[in-house]
């Protein structure tokens, strides 16, 4: 195995270029780029899409997280055997890449990756996807464990579930007394703005399914910020599917309304994670199912 060869293809994906490359792993950039050139021209196979920032191919992403599992095992090795190191080498951190979708994120996700990094040295990668898709994120080696909404383990994972996450549909008191005058209707839905957070959300459609048992093509604002969705329902620019975890004090207050009364829509969440890095992320697993356990729904409302 060219070590050498792995190690800057995975630092340059990582830093996105091989300048920086370079001056993580203290070499020139001409080395980093001869490693990195003799190593896909061993495979047959190109591991870096050159670019501004440099990314990896699919090969290349298995390239990269086959660099993770080996630094969790060097971590651990160095833990106990510090003499293997020299005296002027340092142990380099690693970083594991990990994927949520971006409520998640933004309401509860985040409170158990910090506990994971008070206990640990490792760093983290959180890269952000509709819960429905995080699972393709596993499915093409681009990271160890992600939140999803797939139940089904992907090959070579393990799956716990977490819970549900619940939304409500809001909108402000102005933007209700605009739009539904006289209650919501699939005629008054038609032309109510919706908040869309992009094309993979699919919320609002699911929403007005399961309420009113068919799909209503409506206008709609684009707006990818989990914060913004609630700002703007509260600014009155449109309707949302908000986590229930952000606007509950502002249902309790008055700020925003259900667009229809007791009607939440829940979406379970699993933990994925690549089995051969499950036992070395068992404080992650750990910490995500402890705080799922506390901040989402457990039983899924009728």
């Amino acid at each position: 195995m060219d070590y050498a060869g792995l190690r800057a293809v995975a630092m340059v994906v990582q830093t996105g270029s091989f300048e920086k490359a370079a001056l993580a792993l203290h070499v020139t950039p001409s080395a980093i780029s001869q490693r990195v050139k003799q190593l896909e021209e061993r495979l047959g196979a190109v591991l870096i899409l050159r670019g501004n920032p440099c990314t990896a191919t699919e090969k290349g992403e298995w390239v990269c997280r086959h660099m993770e599992h080996v630094g969790m095992l060097e971590s651990e090795l160095f833990s106990q055997l510090p003499a293997l190191l020299s005296s002027d080498e340092v142990s380099s951190r690693v970083t594991l890449h990990i994927a949520t979708n971006a409520d998640s994120l933004g309401t509860w996700f985040l409170k158990a990756v910090s506990a994971f990094t008070h206990q640990s040295g490792f760093l983290l990668n959180v890269a952000v996807d509709d819960q429905d898709h995080t699972a393709e994120w596993l499915q093409r080696g681009r990271v160890l464990a992600a939140v999803t909404s797939l139940e089904k383990p992907v090959q070579g994972c393990r799956v716990t579930p977490l819970g549900f996450l619940r939304y409500h549909a809001t909108a402000s008191p102005a933007f209700i007394d605009r739009y539904f005058p006289k209650g919501v209707t699939e005629t008054e839905l038609a032309q109510a703005p919706a908040l869309t957070f992009n094309q993979k959300d699919r919320l609002q459609q699911q929403w007005i399914s399961q309420v009113f048992g068919a799909s209503i093509v409506h206008p709609t604002h684009w707006l990818p910020s989990t914060q913004s969705f609630v700002d703007a329902a509260l600014l009155g620019m449109g309707w949302g599917m908000n986590p229930a975890l952000l606007v509950r004090n502002h249902l309790a207050e008055g700020r925003l309304v259900e667009l229809v009364a007791r009607t939440p829509f829940d979406v379970p969440l699993f933990w994925q994670v690549n089995r051969l890095a499950a036992d070395r992320l068992k404080s992650l697993t750990d910490a995500v199912i402890e705080v799922a356990r506390h901040e989402l729904v457990q039983i899924k409302s009728e």
